[in-house]
């Protein structure tokens, strides 16, 4: 399969340096320009190759093409089971099953998402390598996007750093909220004396959680959230904080043997497609596993 190739009439601000061109008009950033450069990928200006020096004058046709992409080779690719509820040319939305974490580890170096998407790449002939935009802790479930060529990772990267991609989560606490609506403003930190745990304080750093109770039982509560900030364990920590911690959250403070993982699930996603300019919204329902928790609440109006 042939390298991404992208091609660009300049109709506006010429003449102009081509390396100001891809930098400031088509948000090409620095690291990538230079892996054009020197390895493998290709600049040309009207079917002519060039430089980043060359002066790019309105009309002139710009055209970047890709350097090929291998994967570590630590990367091995596996067949998993995983979805992919949406798919184009420049990235996929997949959804992650919770037993499952986004990259590998030392410890763990198979079965991840990155794993099976590289085996699915490799059933497609893509030459890619895995580019997550956002994580998802091992033990969240729900969508997550992949890019597929570095320069699209390198738009969406920069759309979510600001505030451009919008992230809906679902989660299952443990008993009744006093308050239905309400936002948690809470700092958080790295906890003393451990590499892993979070927790809130006063030198942590700012973290912010919307929060909406759609449905409650006598013991349970399902709650959307979205994320003004993305600290770390941010949804777990805050909730344990207000004394209501995820089902299935050992780490915090819920040890329900019904959920092997906290109840927390990544349900919708929202950007503007940085290559079409669409509005790209996906969305997924809860999992199989939380029925016996929410098939008995009732709703929260």
């Amino acid at each position: 399969m042939s390298n991404p190739t992208f091609s660009w009439r300049v109709d506006e601000d010429a003449p102009l340096l081509l390396r100001t061109f891809l930098r400031e008009k088509k948000q090409v950033s620095k690291r990538l320009l230079a892996a054009v450069k020197f390895k493998g990928g290709l600049l040309r200006v009207n079917e002519m190759e060039a430089t980043v020096r060359h002066v790019v004058k309105t009309g002139d046709l710009v055209t970047m093409v890709l350097p090929p992409e291998s994967p570590s080779l630590s990367l091995q690719p596996e067949q998993l089971l995983f979805g992919i509820p949406y798919e184009d040319e420049h990235l996929l939305v997949a959804d992650k099953p919770g037993h499952m974490a986004t990259i590998p580890s030392r410890d763990r170096p198979g079965g991840s998402l990155a794993n099976g998407v590289l085996h699915y790449y490799k059933q497609q002939h893509l030459q890619a390598t895995f580019h997550a935009v956002n994580r998802l802790d091992r033990g969240t479930s729900g969508l997550l996007i992949v890019a597929k060529h570095r320069y699209a990772h390198d738009l969406l990267s920069r759309l979510q750093q600001q505030g451009g991609v919008k992230r809906c989560y679902k989660a299952l606490v443990t008993g009744v909220l006093s308050e239905k609506a309400g936002i948690i403003n809470a700092p958080i930190g790295r906890k003393p004396g451990s590499i892993i745990e979070r927790e809130v304080g006063p030198g942590g750093k700012s973290a912010i959680t919307h929060y909406k109770v759609e449905a409650e039982s006598k013991t349970h509560s399902l709650v959307s959230l979205q994320l003004e900030t993305g600290r770390t364990h941010q949804i777990r920590v805050h909730f344990a904080y207000i004394g209501h911690p995820l089902v299935g959250d050992g780490l915090y403070g819920d040890h329900d043997e019904a959920l092997a993982h906290q109840a927390l699930h990544c349900d919708r996603v929202a950007l503007t497609h940085p290559f079409t300019d669409e509005v790209l919204y996906v969305e997924k329902s809860l999992p199989k596993e939380w029925r016996p928790f929410v098939e008995g609440m009732h709703p929260i109006h």
